[in-house]
């Protein structure tokens, strides 16, 4: 048998064959996506195209700190189930910060890597993490888990942004749970942005239109880039935008130019580049995942400085996109009390935790009661000042 196939009697009716996939080659991209189409809440980002461009480009692999070690359950030829899953040697790209916890194991002479992570790289968006036909294969999908952690030498194991269900669920398995906050914009069928902005309180819906008009006058206009009709140029110009974007914060960027050529060629239907231009060239874009129903913002850089421009690239625009698609979300990333000020509501977002280590366990366990009272307190904040008008 192979070191990484085992069998998996989870009950008297069913028996998995187990195996941890390196590459997403090993599955096929008709499999994983078969298996992928029977989720509620999936979206592009767990798709192979997505993950296997983050994998083949070199962004997210052993050499990044991003070990591919995704686990999947067969029944005969059949995959019932997946998790994407990681072994990491570092915290980078996860967005559900752990740095505080990896300094505490340092500090008492304790290795917190590797650990285990369940999560898409570089994209803090939720979605399914337990990928499985039925209640039978995600009840054997946990056990498989918890068996390849109890078997390696992980400090730890943490599931990011997986679905409130999902989370309950891998709560009642023994995982300890986080919560977090994203800001997300909710279509309620406006005609236009202006019907949008009247439902918004009068200073907030003036500084927009203030924030509009200065991009305006800058002689700024925009291009919509549908993946499909994106050429090399439009990629080579986005990452030079992109990268600016990481040098102006004194780091280095998680994606290469193949990772966005590679998504281009692969699922360009569910892209949508926003090319900022003056006088007909390029100065600034950004770049966004789409179905028919959510619109996920991304990334975002430009290589001038241009007052408000950073808010009509990233959002304005994107707003207009979601209006005239009828798209009923946008999820404008992680972090930015910021855009409450734009339309965007808070809510929340979940992650489970599994901590080898007894003490450890308990103290972050204690940490996580603290911090799950300060989340809610925190949205029941925001939410008492909505940006909206009172109706």
């Amino acid at each position: 048998m192979n070191p990484n196939e085992y069998l998996l009697e989870i009950s008297y009716r069913v028996n998995y064959r187990t195996r941890i996939v390196s590459s997403l080659s090993e599955i096929g991209q008709a499999a994983w996506d078969g298996l992928l189409a029977t989720q509620a809440d999936a979206n592009p980002f767990l798709s192979f195209a997505f993950l296997h461009a983050l994998h083949e480009s070199g962004c997210a692999s052993a050499k990044t700190g991003w070990q591919p070690q995704f686990l999947t359950l067969w029944r005969d030829d059949r995959l019932d189930a997946a998790m994407p899953l990681y072994l990491k040697n570092h915290s980078y790209g996860e967005y559900v910060f752990d740095w505080a916890w990896a300094d505490a194991y340092r500090r008492n002479g304790l290795e917190y890597y590797p650990k285990l992570l369940s999560a898409i790289p570089f994209t803090p968006v939720s979605g399914s993490r337990l990928l499985a036909r039925d209640a039978d294969s995600e009840t054997a999908l946990i056990t498989a888990l918890r068996t390849l952690q109890d078997g390696n030498d992980v400090s730890s194991t943490h599931i990011l942004y997986p679905p409130e269900a999902q989370a309950k669920r891998l709560e009642d398995s023994g995982y300890m749970l986080r919560s977090g906050v994203q800001f997300h914009w909710l279509n309620e069928g406006y005609a236009d942005f202006d019907a949008f902005l009247s439902t918004l309180e009068r200073k907030k819906s003036k500084n927009i239109r203030a924030e509009r008009r200065k991009v305006r006058e800058a002689g700024i206009d925009f291009r919509h880039v549908p993946g499909i009709e994106a050429t090399e140029a439009d990629w080579r110009f986005f990452k030079r935008c992109y990268d600016r974007t990481y040098a102006e914060h004194y780091s280095t960027p998680y994606l290469n130019l193949d990772f966005f050529k590679r998504i281009g060629a692969t699922m360009p239907e569910n892209l949508l580049l926003i090319v900022a231009q003056r006088n007909g060239k390029a100065i600034a874009s950004s770049l966004l995942v789409h179905t028919e129903q959510t619109l996920y913002g991304r990334y975002w850089g430009a290589l001038e400085q241009v007052p408000c421009l950073h808010f009509e690239t990233a959002y304005y625009q994107p707003l207009e996109f979601c209006i005239a698609r009828g798209i009923a979300c946008f999820e404008g990333g992680a972090q930015g009390e910021h855009k409450m000020a734009r339309g965007f509501l808070p809510q929340k977002t979940w992650s489970a935790h599994w901590l080898a280590h007894p003490a450890f366990a308990d103290a972050i366990e204690r940490f996580l009661a603290q911090e799950s009272g300060g989340i809610d307190s925190y949205i029941d904040e925001l939410n008492d000042h909505t940006p909206f008008r009172t109706r």
